[in-house]
């Protein structure tokens, strides 16, 4: 049996490295990438995904030279709006009121880059709509500072999540990382055993 070749995660998200060892992924590194992810003129929230998980892959298979590099980027997007991250309270606010009684999706970009330069990638998207918000609703949950450094301003895996009233695809996507389509993509290069 030839060894598999070390995983980098190209990320330095706390939630995308709890989120592999839930399935029994222990990356051999981390490997924080430095790649502006500021939306191109009229790019859309998939589009956005796909070419920052591509960047940030590409960035990492430097500093990590030999590994099988796995990248992400989460989006939310409401209609061919980006809601990035908030860069303060008043527009994660703002933010909030947008998403208020209404359905958006959250997307993310996935690359799998083999030592050889070859790169695989899939686009997650799953729907959530949140309940009617009340204002008084949205300051309490500013008020927990979840928001903070999370796209759309808000943290599925925390407090917001008893604002979802519906969520169709993958839970563990809105919270940073798909796992079934992680786990689909390692085994299709023979890392990960079936």
């Amino acid at each position: 049996m030839i060894p598999r070749p070390p995983l980098a995660l190209a990320s330095a998200s706390p939630r995308r490295l709890d989120l592999l060892t839930r399935i029994g992924i222990a990356p051999d590194r981390v490997v924080a990438t430095d790649i502006d992810e500021s939306p191109r003129k009229a790019e859309l929230p998939r589009q956005l995904a796909a070419r920052l998980a591509a960047a940030k892959a590409e960035a990492a298979a430097a500093l990590a030279p030999g590994h099988v590099i796995l990248a992400a980027d989460t989006v939310v997007g409401v209609g061919r709006r980006i809601l990035g991250k908030p860069e303060g309270r008043d527009e994660a606010r703002r933010f909030l009121g947008l998403l208020s009684g209404r359905r958006h999706r959250v997307t993310t970009g996935l690359a799998l880059r083999l030592p050889d330069g070859t790169v695989r990638s899939r686009l997650v998207e799953t729907q959530v709509a949140f309940q009617r918000l009340l204002p008084a609703q949205i300051d309490a949950y500013l008020d927990t500072g979840e928001w903070q450094g999370k796209a759309g301003g808000y943290a599925i895996q925390g407090r917001a999540e008893m604002f979802v009233r519906f969520l169709s695809g993958s839970h563990s996507n809105v919270v940073g990382l798909p796992l079934f389509e992680t786990a689909q993509l390692l085994r299709g290069i023979h890392w990960l055993r079936p």
